[in-house]
């Protein structure tokens, strides 16, 4: 079970906001770039200040503001005629750079291990690899869970609420990262053993 599950549900409340923005002439690639240039933005913002601890409660705000641009530019993208390669590009490798930006400051706060942060951020990026590489072997693009993307951004929006809020975190809190880096490990392997459960489609040749 992952959030993934609800995003019909928050694109019906999306749906008129990008209808909105459709009329207007906005993109889905310029979505797509804001939500990306946004997260790197506040990331390095709170990274390079991290001993000012209310910095990390833009992060939840921002972990809500970026599911709702990403879920607006895909609705640009499928149902207002701009659905592209280079916004499937733009989409898949936007989504690493920001979970990696949001991710990296907290390896400046105590008692989290800059190491289990970094294995964290490279599974994240392995787990979106996983799902993506869905239509290379002839399944659909895996969303599987415990721990997709909306999961994540509800983690660490809740550890940016509790660092703002509180400053100092109980030692035990530490475990949370190498909890998180195996709870990637298994959406890894769910996203895997799921494409190879579903019936095999057309397989794009090796380059």
């Amino acid at each position: 079970m992952t959030l993934y599950a609800l995003k019909p549900r928050f694109q019906a409340l999306l749906r008129p906001v990008a209808a909105d923005l459709a009329r207007r002439g906005v993109t889905a690639h310029q979505v797509t770039l804001a939500a990306a240039f946004g997260s790197v933005a506040l990331g390095g913002i709170v990274a390079a200040n991290a001993d000012t601890r209310w910095l990390f409660l833009l992060l939840p705000a921002w972990f809500l503001a970026r599911m709702a641009l990403n879920a607006i530019d895909g609705m640009l993208a499928r149902e207002f005629g701009q659905k592209s390669r280079l916004g499937a590009y733009l989409n898949e490798i936007s989504d690493v750079v920001s979970d990696a930006a949001l991710t990296l400051p907290f390896a400046l706060v105590a008692p989290f291990d800059p190491r289990w942060v970094g294995a964290v951020v490279f599974l994240a990026a392995l787990s979106e690899f996983a799902g993506v590489l869905g239509p290379a072997v002839g399944a659909s693009r895996r969303y599987d869970g415990p721990m997709g993307k909306s999961d994540r951004a509800l983690v660490f929006g809740g550890l940016g609420l509790a660092v703002g809020l509180f400053g100092a975190l109980p030692s035990w809190a530490g475990w949370a990262m190498p909890a998180l880096a195996l709870l990637l490990a298994l959406t890894v392997v769910n996203r895997v053993r799921g494409g190879l459960k579903e019936p095999e489609g057309p397989t794009p040749p090796r380059a």
